[in-house]
């Protein structure tokens, strides 16, 4: 067995996705108690250029055609068989779409305990996650002697895991990947809806702590105010309050605002991940606990229903 730390790069259309960093900020922390190095895997095509900036000791870049794009099937050979054969302390891999198709199918194949939604790793070896929508923390060691963990944004921010300095990479020769199972054919954007959300500079974004479909119009009347735009979380979609293409998170858009403010919004890691590259999150919840807080530059304990006209008639003063 390996002290070394593992940590899958997840990457998207030419662009290393801050998941990436996060990982390998916590996987620096975790391998300062091992004595271990921290190695990132880079799977993909024509891809070495992505490894530049990455903070690890050592890059494994495996470069095949069928890697160009993910999919499940391929990278689950090519994990399985390193993770099989090297033995690694840990494999971190993100909490998102992609970390958990991967770290599931891994966990199943090769029969390893799986650590998800973990917001931090003690070099001790000693994990926090969180569940229950971020609710509860669960805290213990990690099972030995390889452990598999998927990362939730949050404790460590993406620039802690990136270097200056281009790391060492090694190329890895690729297991047959001829008969794949699953192929990815064609990457189709989403449509864009009445407003582009990804373009915006200001996002007011409303989670579960509005209640009533009335109350909406606060959170639009601050957006006209700031020159921005409504967004919401899942609960706000599936109300029909706003459309799909407001819809932000995991299984909506990734935004990148200089400014978002999160009006009743818990943060639990479907929306976390479509937040990160935001300059500046403020958050407004109840609950002081609300992992929203986490990843919040600035963030103020307080009803949302209460602090919305305030600002509105406040900035209007301002304005005029």
């Amino acid at each position: 067995m390996s002290q070394d730390i593992l940590v899958l790069i997840e990457h998207l259309q030419g662009q290393v996705s801050d998941i990436s960093y996060v990982m390998l900020a916590a996987g620096r922390v975790l391998a300062g108690g091992t004595g271990g190095k921290v190695n990132a895997m880079l799977l993909g095509h024509d891809a070495k250029k992505l490894a530049s900036d990455l903070g690890a000791d050592e890059v494994l870049y495996v470069d095949h055609a069928a890697l160009k794009d993910f999919t499940s099937d391929a990278y689950l050979q090519v994990l399985s068989g390193y993770v099989q054969e090297n033995q690694p302390r840990a494999v971190l891999m993100g909490h998102t779409t992609i970390g958990m198709d991967v770290a599931s199918g891994v966990s199943a194949r090769l029969g390893l305990p799986l650590v998800s939604q973990c917001i931090s790793l003690a070099g001790d070896g000693k994990f926090t996650s969180q569940i229950c929508g971020g609710k509860i923390m669960a805290e213990g060691a990690l099972p030995e002697p390889v452990a598999l963990v998927t990362v939730v944004p949050g404790r460590y921010k993406p620039d802690e895991g990136k270097s200056d300095k281009a790391p060492k990479v090694a190329a890895m020769a690729a297991p047959d990947l001829g008969k794949l199972r699953v192929r990815l054919r064609e990457y189709i954007e989403p449509e864009v809806g009445d407003v582009d959300i990804t373009t915006e500079d200001v996002l007011i974004a409303v989670g579960r702590g509005l209640q009533n479909e009335a109350d909406l119009e606060l959170a639009e009347e601050l957006a006209e105010v700031m020159g921005g735009a409504v967004c919401a979380s899942r609960p706000i979609i599936d109300q029909g309050w706003l459309p799909t293409s407001r819809l932000v998170g995991k299984s909506g858009l990734s935004v990148k605002p200089k400014l978002y403010l999160a009006f009743g919004i818990s943060g639990a890691p479907e929306h976390a991940e479509g937040v990160m590259d935001s300059e500046l999150l403020i958050a407004v919840n109840t609950d002081p606990n609300a992992p929203i807080f986490d990843i919040a530059k600035f963030g103020i304990e307080a009803d949302m229903l209460d602090l919305l006209p305030v600002l509105v008639e406040q900035l209007q003063e301002v304005k005029e």
